[in-house]
């Protein structure tokens, strides 16, 4: 497990660039958090990582984002899921392996992710700014990302 806090946006959007430069482009990126903890900041800072510099936002109303960058990435947003059909629906499970997926909202699908996966855990702190970043499953690139 690595902890890092981010004192800003930019921290957290360079955080994402340093776990960019670890991925192999088919990873889980599983996030955890409550509204306004910076998960789409950190998406943005991985997606500038990967080489997608134009624009990245919360995909709320269309519960995907797809960004051709080095390697595909799909921006998932959880928030209106509420089932395993919505999962289907929304055709989730095709792009397992296709490319790096960023999920915000993982609590509401916690039952559909495996265990192999990149969990990040996101916690506000009382100072305005400052993220407090949990990481599980890349324990062996801590010199980079931490």
């Amino acid at each position: 497990m690595i902890k890092v806090v981010s004192e800003s946006v930019k921290q957290t959007e360079n955080l994402g660039k340093r776990i960019a430069s670890v991925l192999k482009g088919d990873e889980v990126i599983a996030m955890f958090g409550d509204l306004g903890a910076g998960k789409t900041a950190f998406t943005r800072g991985v997606a500038s990582g990967l080489g997608f510099e134009n624009g990245v936002s919360s995909p709320t109303f269309a519960i995907v984002n797809e960004y051709n960058a080095k390697f595909n990435i799909y921006h998932f947003d959880m928030y209106r899921i509420t089932s395993e059909d919505d999962l289907y629906s929304v055709g989730f499970y095709d792009y397992l392996g296709n490319g790096v997926l960023i999920i915000e909202w993982s609590e509401n699908i916690e039952y559909a992710l495996e265990d192999n996966i990149i969990r990040i855990f996101i916690k506000k702190s009382d100072v305005e700014e400052q993220r407090i970043f949990t990481i599980e499953g890349l324990d062996e690139y801590e010199n980079i990302i931490a």
